[in-house]
């Protein structure tokens, strides 16, 4: 079933007819692919929300010979017209396939969907099943690229390290309102210890923190190797310095963290999301940052991040309210889903990417195909 989050998500890309942006729709409708490949009769292949970065590297190991053709814009209703006369699309955690979307894709002959991220709630997984599309995604790309990253946030927020280096530009070299804490012994809670969750709970076991989980399934490993605690939810909520959120978004924690849970947590609590935007009630954030019941927030996730996340409105304007007030807390810093962006990380989700395009040319179908979602 497709994730709440999904039913009240916003149009993540203005309609063709949208006078806001012509000159913007006339670009990014534009397949990107080399004009000698048109001629091919490999599997095609089109790719949504494409980036540069990440296109080339799928040419350099696109051993199998797809046609591969890259859409800049994200797919939704309005654009999955551009889906006409290809087997398989390639979409990323930002791209909607909700009903409407699954339906035009299995009327354009769309058989299955290969998302380039290990989360899938942005998919309606009865409706592609009602119209026997496959779903297959990337279970693991790098964990450690996730879990640095959420710390890297940690570390730069308790240190105000973003804030000094732009004082230091500004040649301003006074440390008041720098202060941080030692984050050895303090208590670190990690909500969802799968790969990333598990690999965050071993960079903190390195500074010496006190470790608290929340999972579904405890993982004994973390027990005896790191001394993780396993409690419920509220002793983590109450008992927590640092709070990282590393769990899937599903019905069940949409908005797990909201105004009643933020009133559990400890004043100046630091709160970090490098997994799904939904999982965080954004307004009831806002009031916690206000009263200073949360005193820090790293955020590379926002539930509405859609519209805005990997593209360049630097000569324009952020009409997201919610968006723009966080943006300008000195305690809160938001970074555009990079979590994923390394070199190893990159190379990986290509080459899984492509393989389970692979299994697909060759016959393999639904739960048939070795990294299948399944309803």
């Amino acid at each position: 079933m497709i994730s709440k989050a999904c039913w009240k998500r916003k149009r993540p890309w203005p309609r063709r007819s949208s006078p806001r942006c012509p000159g913007i729709w006339r670009e990014r409708l534009q397949p990107s692919h080399d004009c000698a490949r048109d001629a091919e009769t490999g599997l095609r292949v089109a790719f949504f929300s494409a980036s540069p970065y990440r296109n080339q590297l799928y040419r350099q190991q696109n051993v199998h010979g797809f046609a591969l053709h890259f859409f800049l814009v994200p797919l939704s209703a309005d654009t999955a017209p551009l889906a006409t006369g290809f087997p398989v699309v390639v979409a990323s955690a930002n791209d909607c396939f909700d009903a409407e979307v699954v339906e035009a894709l299995h009327e354009l002959g769309v058989g299955m969907i290969a998302l380039r991220c290990a989360g899938y709630n942005n998919v309606d997984l009865a409706a592609c099943e009602r119209f026997d599309i496959s779903v297959v995604r990337v279970p693991a790309y790098s964990p450690y690229a996730v879990a640095e990253h959420a710390v890297a946030l940690m570390l730069a927020l308790n240190r105000r390290t973003h804030r000094a280096h732009i004082r230091i530009r500004d040649s301003n070299f006074s440390l008041d309102g720098l202060v941080g804490f030692d984050i050895h012994g303090k208590t670190a809670g990690v909500i969802g210890t799968g790969k990333i969750g598990a690999c965050t709970l071993d960079i903190l076991h390195g500074f010496g923190c006190h470790l608290l989980a929340h999972s579904r399934t405890p993982k004994q490993d973390l027990i005896h190797r790191l001394g993780v605690h396993y409690v419920d939810l509220e002793d983590l909520l109450t008992e927590s310095d640092i709070i990282n959120l590393h769990c899937a978004l599903t019905p069940e924690t949409l908005h797990l963290i909201n105004a009643a849970s933020i009133a559990k947590m400890k004043p100046g609590v630091m709160i970090i999301n490098t997994a799904r935007g939904g999982l965080i009630d954004t307004e009831a954030l806002l009031e916690g940052l206000k009263t200073g019941r949360g005193s820090y927030a790293g955020l590379d996730v926002y539930e509405e991040e859609a519209k805005y996340f990997y593209w360049n409105f630097s000569d324009s304007h952020i009409d997201d309210d919610t968006l723009a007030r966080l943006t300008t807390f000195g305690n809160v810093m938001v970074t555009g889903h990079q979590g994923s962006l390394t070199q190893d990380a990159q190379a990986n989700i290509v080459k899984t990417t492509l393989g389970n395009i692979r299994e697909y040319e060759l016959g393999k179908r639904r739960e048939d195909l070795s990294n299948a979602v399944r309803a």
